[in-house]
């Protein structure tokens, strides 16, 4: 572990204020220092494409919040690169050390003392006319949704080639164990522990009340066919990268070959994070 790349959030004040302190004594302990340009360019120093970055590191450290840790997942999935990531935003459910801790969390992932979890990921093609048109790989969940003014929209879905139901409602979500304390939580999907293998399926608004989440094996196939007429209907990517559906269009869905590993310095107990982060027993 010799090349350390490092993603900001950019646009916030705290990362160039950590890394004036943190480049040079990263360096002064004979590691090479990264920076996404996005940071370097506000400190006026040397930066890289954060598409570079995979190609150049061994190791990176976010500093933001859980949208840029999602980010810097699907940036490295491929390479399998180690994250450690840093919470300089809201509730930071995978950006789970705090700025205090910084210094400490990086000594102990340099001196090789901290232990990596892995967290499996999902693939989504897009199927327009019978042929994949596009692919994607995300950490936390895809959603397919309707539009502001659109319709409720009709989501024929499969599993195995087993036909589930139709949905009726303002969409669907899929996500993985760690995006389940995302939109998933907020639809009233179930909270699934970190590194567990499989998928959530949970409808938005559904038509049918009776209609409800579900977890399926992690070995799933899913297969979402849009029904609509609708022309404003979205699959969302880590609530960060959209792509507009058609009727007839099919979203398979899988899990990835590649996985997020994270860096956990210290003890962690994933119960504590949930009592902090959601507020278990205040009143």
């Amino acid at each position: 572990m010799k090349n350390i790349g490092i993603i900001s959030k950019p646009g916030k004040p705290e990362p160039p204020e950590i890394l004036k302190e943190l480049i040079p004594w990263l360096t002064g302990k004979g590691f090479n220092v990264f920076i996404d340009r996005e940071t370097s360019d506000v400190m006026g120093i040397k930066g890289y494409s954060r598409s570079e970055m995979p190609e150049l590191v061994d190791v990176v450290v976010v500093l933001g919040g859980d949208g840029t840790m999602l980010g810097a997942a699907r940036l490295v999935a491929e390479k399998g690169l180690p994250i450690l990531g840093v919470n300089l935003g809201g509730l930071g459910f995978i950006t789970e050390v705090n700025r205090s801790d910084l210094f400490t969390a990086i000594e102990t992932m340099l001196r090789g003392e901290c232990s990596v979890e892995e967290r499996i990921m999902i693939q989504a093609d897009i199927m327009r006319n019978g042929e994949a048109i596009t692919t994607y790989t995300v950490l936390n969940d895809l959603v397919i949704t309707k539009g502001a003014l659109a319709r409720i929209i009709d989501l024929e879905t499969q599993v195995d080639h087993s036909y589930v139901t139709t949905f009726k409602s303002d969409g669907l979500i899929m996500s993985t164990p760690t995006g389940s304390t995302a939109y998933n939580l907020s639809a009233g999907g179930p909270i699934v522990h970190p590194v567990l293998d499989c998928i959530v399926l949970t409808p938005i608004c559904p038509h049918t009340l009776t209609n409800r989440p579900i977890v399926l094996s992690g070995g799933s196939l899913i297969e979402v066919g849009l029904k609509s007429e609708s022309e404003d209907v979205f699959l969302t990517l880590d609530g960060q990268i959209g792509v507009s559906l058609k009727k007839g269009d099919v979203v398979k869905v899988k899990k990835s070959p590649h996985k997020t590993r994270l860096f956990i310095p210290g003890e962690r107990d994933y119960f504590q994070v949930l009592r902090e982060k959601l507020k278990w027993g205040e009143r």
